[in-house]
């Protein structure tokens, strides 16, 4: 329910309770005076019967007509002993009686005025109780015809009820106006916002409307602080488009020397290590007798530094390449792909993947399941991408062994690879993919960066696949890459 509903419910129901007090008072006020001089002529006329308390003479007395002024009194006597009424002319005229009640429902608190119907006919009646030695033995019962006083009192009331309800239906309909006017510089904040957060235009401001009251001051807050957030955003989105470009540059130019380093390095590795090993099996230097002790101190140690300025070099030519491939996707690099058989793609990587160094055992299983599937891919990312896990699977397994594998479920490809490895706990699961994130940190276990599995997210994105997790700690590792399968006429399984 808007602020505008409730605050115009609010001031309906307050307006409501108000009316309706007022008319309940204004009610009883005009029924107490329309009754008041009513009553008095009653009274009036009662006072001036003199009834002998007698049950003799009340059996012989003989009720005359009592009129005050210009209106009539209807009276009318009750004998519960002989049960002889007598009443005036002018009710008998009307052919009817005051309603009687019977003797054992009078007690003391039932003398007094009432509001009765004889018949048709509305009276206001005033009931006196007649005893004889605290016995009952009649009733005596003076009216006035109230019949115009009924009316205009229910005329009355059908006036303020509908007076009620049409006031508070007009002041609900412009409660509501003047509340949707109120507050139209809030529905601005709303769209404004809302078109902020929808786009990417920060210079939207609150449009100013109306005066200079509290709302027109909450927009020219807010329009302040939306320049200042839209100062810094600026700020920061140039810092960062300047960090992605000096990423990427960077990348760009530092695979270049470090090819350069790593050529130089197995050059001199082919010119070296051979006459290094010389006369030798182990390489350890005694197969040089022609050399001095110090110089074969030296060479051997030049050895050590070529193998580990090779094996530096190979490090880094892979992180500037993960950073490469990062400072793309940041930049919203676009692949571009087309359709391609998914096999090969998985053989390639399957034949390859002998090659790396590791020390689990390599298992090719059942791809037979992608043999007539094609995939909307970009094929060189897609190879890196199961390269990725590959490298990841063989890393990560000190022993055991390491599998690769296919499935197909609906229109989705699954690349399944496998691991015997170390595994990690569950709570680890969802930071795998962020950058610079590793589960074996702490433990020191291996060698990396990584950046390798937020590459492969990014893949996969690229490419509208999933990625399912199944691990546990010293059990291995599952991964299962879905790919979705292209819409072509050579494909069985779409």
């Amino acid at each position: 329910m808007s602020i505008r509903l409730r605050l115009t419910l609010w001031y309906s129901v307050i307006l409501a309770v108000t009316l309706i007090a007022f008319g309940v008072a204004i009610y009883f006020f005009v029924n107490y005076n329309t009754y008041k001089e009513m009553r008095a002529k009653i009274e009036q006329q009662v006072n001036a019967i003199n009834i002998t308390s007698t049950l003799d003479m009340f059996g012989n007395y003989q009720t005359p007509n009592f009129v005050i002024g210009d209106d009539e009194m209807f009276i009318q006597v009750d004998n519960y002993k002989n049960g002889v009424v007598k009443t005036t002319s002018n009710l008998r005229r009307i052919d009817q009686l005051l309603p009687k009640p019977g003797v054992k429902e009078i007690n003391d608190s039932f003398e007094g005025f009432e509001h009765v119907k004889a018949g048709p006919y509305p009276f206001l009646v005033y009931r006196h109780i007649l005893k004889q030695n605290n016995e009952i033995f009649g009733l005596l019962q003076v009216a006035a015809y109230s019949g115009r006083e009924d009316k205009f009192l229910t005329e009355l009331r059908t006036t303020l009820i509908s007076s009620l309800i049409i006031v508070v239906l007009i002041a609900f309909t412009i409660g509501l106006f003047l509340a949707r006017q109120a507050l139209r510089p809030i529905e601005n904040v709303i769209r404004s916002s809302d078109q902020i957060q929808n786009g990417s235009d920060l210079s939207v401001r609150i449009p100013r409307e109306g005066p200079n009251d509290e709302l027109g001051r909450l927009v020219d807050t807010l329009n302040g602080m939306l320049g200042r957030i839209e100062t810094t955003y600026n700020g920061l989105n140039e810092a960062y488009k300047a960090q992605r470009r000096f990423v990427s540059d960077a990348s760009h130019e530092l695979r270049t020397p470090l090819t350069t380093i790593r050529g130089n390095i197995e050059l001199l590795e082919r010119m070296w290590l051979p006459t290094l090993s010389q006369g030798t099996d182990d390489a350890d230097g005694e197969g040089l007798p022609q050399l001095s002790e110090q110089e074969r101190s030296r060479m051997m140690l030049t050895r050590e530094s070529m193998l580990d300025i090779a094996g530096e070099a190979k490090r880094m030519s892979s992180l500037v390449n993960d950073l490469l491939s990062l400072a793309r996707a940041d930049a919203g690099y676009q692949m571009e792909k087309s359709v391609q058989p998914l096999l090969p793609l998985v053989e390639d990587v399957a034949r390859k993947a002998q090659l790396l160094p590791r020390k689990a055992e390599w298992k090719i299983g059942n791809l037979d399941a992608i043999a007539n599937v094609e995939v909307y891919a970009h094929a060189d990312f897609l190879r890196q991408l199961f390269f990725i896990f590959v490298e990841n699977a063989f890393k990560y397994t000190p022993s055991g062994h390491v599998e690769l594998r296919a499935i197909v479920s609906g229109d989705q490809a699954g690349i399944v690879i496998k691991d015997t490895g170390i595994g990690m706990d569950h709570d680890q699961v969802p930071y795998i993919f962020e950058r610079f994130y590793r589960a074996d940190e702490s433990r020191g276990e291996t060698s990396g960066t990584g950046l390798g599995l937020s590459i492969a997210k990014w893949i996969i994105d690229e490419h509208g696949g999933s990625v399912e997790v199944s691990t546990r700690e010293g059990a291995g590792t599952t991964f299962i890459v879905w790919l979705p399968i292209a819409f072509h006429e050579k494909s069985n399984e779409v």
